[in-house]
């Protein structure tokens, strides 16, 4: 299997690449293999920890400016998949509340990409204490959760033609820095890629890959607190080994994606001062060895 150079076309008004301003958190969560094989295709050879489990989790998102100006959104993430190397990671759902996002992401980039619902509002919470490894790893670098005096509660819905589901609750805690005097406590400045393939979708057939580079300041965080869609089951949540014989919704999928994004994190990363450019997707094809296809002008390259 290989990768070729060519650059698909543009469905933005102005071509590659595209860059999107704004902030992020990246979460990694520890997904059950089984669960990520759903969504990643059988070619791939899934990167897995502990025999069963892979690297997820989910990526969400708000762009002060971009192509298509301001929009939120949510990557949820499958898993993470070998690309010798390095691994790519693949993503399951995505959802913008932006229908021109959607479309693009979805014919250019191949994407499982739907139009959500974001809706946010801040709440007063209790100082809480703890003394785990990773909180006090935090503590060691100016952060404290004792400190965090308030979480912001992001609810985001689906849109499915005239219906309106509901997919998660997305707690994030505000630490508040030990540090005043200057912005060192909002991270390093950081530049890195996120490399990941996509396709195989009823929009976009082919299988593809694209980077995403990032350059921002980053800092480790709390991980964020995820709550399924307690609207359809009262008040509690529903428990994630019942939810693939749950009748959410005739998409299937959609209960596997809740199993990511209720699996346990294990990182949470927060992106300041965000400025990710995307290239134009490349093509990823079959291929015996590595060679040059000088009349097409194609570059082929294992990976």
């Amino acid at each position: 299997m290989e990768d070729s150079k060519v650059q698909l076309s543009s469905g933005y008004a102005m071509g590659p690449p595209w860059l999107f301003k704004g902030s992020a958190l990246y979460q990694l969560h520890l997904v059950k293999a089984e669960i990520a094989r759903v969504f990643i295709p059988k070619e791939f050879k899934i990167v897995e920890a502990f025999g069963r489990y892979t690297l997820g989790g989910f990526f969400l998102a708000r762009y002060d400016d971009s192509p298509v100006a301001k929009f939120d959104e949510l990557v949820v993430i499958a898993g993470t998949v070998w690309n010798p190397p390095t691994s790519c990671a693949w993503a399951a759902r995505v959802l913008v509340n932006n229908e021109e996002a959607c479309r693009h992401g979805r014919k250019e980039f191949g994407l499982p990409s739907n139009v959500g619902i974001f809706s946010e509002q801040k709440s007063a919470e209790v100082r809480v204490k703890s003394k785990n490894m990773y909180n006090c790893f935090l503590n060691m670098i100016g952060f404290s959760r004792s400190s965090w005096k308030e979480h912001t509660e992001v609810k985001i819905s689906e849109v499915n033609d005239s219906n309106i589901m509901s997919l998660c609750s997305i707690s994030i805690p505000y630490l508040e820095p030990k540090l005043h005097s200057d912005d060192r406590w909002m991270g390093p400045k950081i530049k890195m890629s996120l490399p990941n393939f996509s396709g195989r979708t009823i929009h976009n057939p082919l299988l593809l890959k694209y980077a995403c580079q990032l350059e921002c300041r980053m800092r480790p965080v709390m991980a964020a607190k995820v709550s399924g869609p307690t609207s359809n089951y009262g008040e509690d949540e529903p428990d994630v080994d019942c939810l693939n014989n749950s009748k959410l919704t005739e998409d299937k999928t959609l209960n596997q994606c809740i199993s990511i994004l209720l699996s346990k994190p294990v990182l949470a990363l927060e992106f300041n001062f965000l400025k990710m450019q995307v290239n134009a997707p490349t093509l990823v094809v079959s291929h015996s060895k590595n060679n040059v296809a000088e009349d097409s002008g194609v570059f082929y390259e294992r990976i």
